[in-house]
């Protein structure tokens, strides 16, 4: 059975972890697989947006902590390839050019809640709890941390790895660590239906939204907005035709 199941709805690709009896926990395999899925994705034309979810009755339970007895001092070529890794998973999100919906259920812990972050739009079930228990166990939520910080602030996001706080849907709501939260069982329907939504948007805006936004997000306020003068420049390929999309709109919203 494989650890990651791949399924088409039209333009929207979703990976869906599949390893429900450990809650989807990552191991080596599963990593590279989601790798090598979400690259996949990314260089195939048919694909607009990409959904992740769990498989079972959670999204994620971070790392597959059987794994860890291997990865020893002693065997840092070893050490060195998981990190690298999770490295490279979680910056991968963002880097890529298409949007990543997750659909979240129940536990999103440690890599889990890194995975459900890294995505662009994260829609949670009621019942879903997400958080960084590392510390409780001696360890250190490292690759997660960057992006934490940025999602959330300096001071929530501290006392969520420091105290190894693991919340609920609605808090994690509040503190910006999801998109929005649904009735449980309704997460994946939601993350479809907004899928459904950016898969209905000009392609190559939607791409360049996702690069300027994640571009914007990291750097000083004048050079976001020099960006956003040259994103406003490169629309002139397909200007044209948004802004007959874009007066047609406006002219029916007129007449309703």
């Amino acid at each position: 059975m494989s650890s990651l199941l791949i399924e088409d709805r039209g333009p929207i690709r979703i990976l869906t972890l599949n390893r429900p009896d450990s809650l989807n926990s990552m191991d080596t395999e599963l990593y590279q697989t989601t790798i090598d899925a979400l690259q996949a994705a990314e260089a195939d034309d048919n694909v607009r947006v990409i959904v992740i979810a769990g498989a079972g009755r959670s999204f994620c339970a971070g790392a597959d902590t059987r794994e860890f007895e291997n990865l020893t001092p002693d065997r840092k070529d070893l050490v060195a390839h998981r990190a690298e890794l999770t490295y490279r998973l979680h910056l991968l999100i963002p880097r890529l050019e298409k949007t990543v919906v997750a659909a979240v259920q129940g536990h999103a812990v440690g890599g889990g809640a890194g995975l459900a972050l890294a995505c662009d739009i994260t829609i949670a079930s009621a019942n879903a709890r997400i958080g960084y228990p590392e510390i409780r166990h001696g360890l250190v939520a490292a690759v997660v941390m960057a992006n934490l910080t940025k999602q959330i602030g300096r001071k929530a996001a501290y006392s969520l790895v420091a105290e190894g706080r693991v919340v609920d849907a609605e808090e994690a709501f509040r503190l910006g660590m999801v998109t929005r939260v649904v009735p449980e069982g309704e997460e994946m329907a939601e993350a479809l239906a907004a899928a459904g939504r950016l898969a209905e948007r000009t392609p190559s805006a939607l791409r360049a939204t996702k690069r300027l936004f994640q571009a914007v997000a990291d750097i000083p306020l004048a050079e976001g907005q020099e960006l956003g003068r040259q994103a406003n420049e490169a629309m002139r390929a397909y200007r044209v035709e948004a802004l007959k999309s874009y007066a047609g709109a406006v002219s029916a919203a007129r007449k309703g």
